[in-house]
């Protein structure tokens, strides 16, 4: 969409973040004091030095030196452009990201703008027509679900006719073209048309509805359930502007909606698995739409948490459906992440599982799923005579190539390490003869897989500019001590860039007392000094009590003002043009400091 973030939306968004849920959503948080500790997800260590400070909001890594807020560690863990970024934490928190300004409306958020609102409507025609359909009501009631759960999941039903939508909506050939863009209608085939226009028809008919909601709630697409028999049993909306099947999960709006803090996310086939799941209290369960798994969904799956169990049926058509989704699992497998297998008893989904045995027996056999390396073993296994030499050697061989697509690191070593156990053979030796090795800490390879970062030493602030540097660090750490300052015009005239960004922060606290470290920090992202600021936001610094942190960084203000006067650089810019001589900004410089601080000849005088 057109136009630029609010700063006042930035500021209020992060204010309704919370840095730990974020990233502990992705890594592995452990409370160390009054921070939390994990092993930096940026480059490869074997003991933790990435830091996250609930306080600050604000993370840093004493290895590589990556630090930021979480809008940061979204853009640089997931690789989002700032505005993805935003759009990821504002659908967390159920807020629509506002534009001002820009170059004027971009026709195709236009366009976007105009299939949303049609899906909302449509979305609601559906429910208004489930409340008027006793067979739509009684089909959901023989399902076990309750008129609670429908209306949470805006369930709905569309009615048996061919044109019941294309009535309501396509009253004219722009609405019939909004339709068929949204996916509603179907253009029937030129020898089915009649008369001198095409022909169109709805699509769903018949069916119970389920509306597909991104992550900001709206509408995108519609999956139909058909209620007698018949083919397909379930029917999706096609691809569209606004809906990629590839892409969404089912009821993963819902969760997030319902659970405050997800640990794990628990992947199903069906709409009413998902549904009558979080009816039975298990709100966690998420649908891939009737596809296969694709990266896009585990991507979407590991930005949210750490944990994802596959539910698949028991029978063989399920086993195969279980192993593609391990293939497509493999590339990101990797330490901080579980991803499990579920096989339920044969005859059974979740949907009818739940019913029968409740919530906590259900559970049970979710936290005692299979995990994928146990999985990946067993599955070879079962197909060789692990009694024999040449057994145990097919097994490895069978397993080779699928190891070697998971990541370079401690989750791909212990894959190795499982598998050796079963063919009998050292783990190190076994890497070797299968070209398994992982390299070593000093090696090129070890960082993140995608990352170009290498580990860099905190660069310390020295020489006159130390105090300045110290002064900042101070006030981005601790953003409330700004109070105890006074006005500090002297630092913004005195032409030196560092004072003046720190006469900046004064200034924006005095006006904004509330702003914590991410939000003071944001506030600088499309300015040049982003870069040090955040560095500074995270440069250790010895604890103080609040007290004395005011204290310490009144002093400091104090003594860069005595010593940092427009006067001293008036001086400087002279002695300058004296010498060397001055450039254009700079004569600009000296004229507007003379003209501040030097009286006017007295015209009495």
């Amino acid at each position: 969409m057109a136009g630029r973030i609010p700063r006042a939306f930035i500021d209020d968004l992060l204010a309704r973040t919370d840095i730990i849920e974020v990233i502990g959503s992705r890594v592995p948080l452990k409370k160390a004091g009054r921070e939390w500790k994990a092993n930096c997800p940026f480059h490869n260590e074997k003991s933790p030095s990435f830091t996250v400070s609930q306080t600050k909001q604000f993370y840093h890594c004493f290895g590589c030196g990556v630090h930021g807020t979480a809008l940061t560690f979204l853009m640089e863990h997931d690789r989002l452009p700032f505005p993805d970024a935003v759009e990821d934490l504002a659908g967390r928190a159920g807020l629509e990201v506002p534009r001002e300004g820009g170059a004027g409306p971009d026709p195709r958020d236009r366009l976007l703008d105009d299939l949303f609102a049609l899906m909302a409507a449509a979305d609601q025609h559906f429910r208004d027509a489930l409340k008027d359909s006793d067979r739509g009501k009684d089909y959901l009631k023989g399902r076990g679900l309750v008129g609670e759960t429908a209306a949470r999941y805006h369930l709905g039903y569309a009615p048996a006719g061919w044109d019941a939508v294309l009535k309501k909506f396509g009253a004219t050939e722009a609405g019939q073209q909004a339709l068929l863009a949204a996916g509603l209608i179907i253009e029937r085939a030129p020898e089915q048309q009649r008369g001198a226009g095409p022909g169109f028809y709805d699509r769903f008919r018949d069916r119970i509805m389920f509306p597909i909601r991104d992550s900001r709630g709206r509408v995108v697409g519609f999956g139909g359930r058909i209620l007698d028999q018949g083919e397909p049993k379930y029917l999706n909306s096609p691809e569209t502007p606004l809906f990629h099947k590839g892409r969404e999960l089912y009821g993963l709006y819902e969760t997030r909606q319902e659970m405050r803090k997800i640990e794990r996310l628990l992947v199903v086939e069906g709409y009413m698995d998902v549904v009558r799941l979080a009816q039975a209290g298990i709100h966690y369960a998420v649908a891939t739409l009737g596809t296969a798994t694709t990266p896009e969904h585990l991507n979407r799956l590991f930005r949210v948490t750490g944990d994802v169990v596959f539910s698949f049926d028991g029978d063989k058509a399920g086993r195969q459906a279980a192993w593609r989704a391990l293939e497509t699992c493999l590339p990101f497998a990797k330490e901080g992440r579980q991803i499990k297998f579920l096989f339920l008893p044969e005859g059974h989904d979740p949907d009818t599982l739940v019913a029968a045995e409740g919530k906590e027996a259900f559970e049970a056999r979710v936290a005692g799923a299979m995990p994928l390396s146990e999985y990946l073993v067993s599955h070879f296994a079962a197909e060789t005579d692990l009694t024999s030499v040449d057994g145990r050697a097919r097994l490895a061989e069978l397993a080779r190539p699928l190891i070697s697509r998971v990541p370079e690191g401690i989750y791909r070593e212990l894959l190795i390490d499982r598998l050796a156990r079963e063919v009998r053979m050292p783990a190190g030796r076994l890497s070797a003869l299968l070209g398994l090795g992982t390299p070593g800490p000093g090696s090129s390879a070890s960082a993140m897989p995608g990352s170009q970062r290498q580990a860099q030493p905190l660069r310390r602030p020295t020489g006159r500019g130390s105090l300045a540097s110290q002064a900042i660090a101070r006030l981005l750490q601790h953003p409330a001590a700004a109070a105890t300052v006074g006005e500090p015009e002297a630092l913004r005239l005195s032409g030196d860039r560092g004072l003046a960004v720190l006469a900046e922060l004064i200034e924006t606290m005095h006006a904004e007392p509330t702003l914590n470290s991410a939000q003071l920090v944001e506030r600088w992202r499309d300015r040049p000094e982003h870069a040090r600021l955040a560095e500074l936001a995270a440069v250790p610094l010895p604890e103080l009590e609040d007290g004395a942190v005011a204290r310490e960084l009144a002093a400091a203000v104090a003594k860069l003002v005595a010593e940092a006067g427009p006067e001293r650089r008036i001086d400087e810019l002279i002695d300058k043009a004296a010498g060397e001589g001055l450039g254009d900004d700079e004569k600009r410089e000296l004229r507007e400091l003379q003209a501040r601080t030097r009286p006017l000849p007295d015209p009495a005088g």
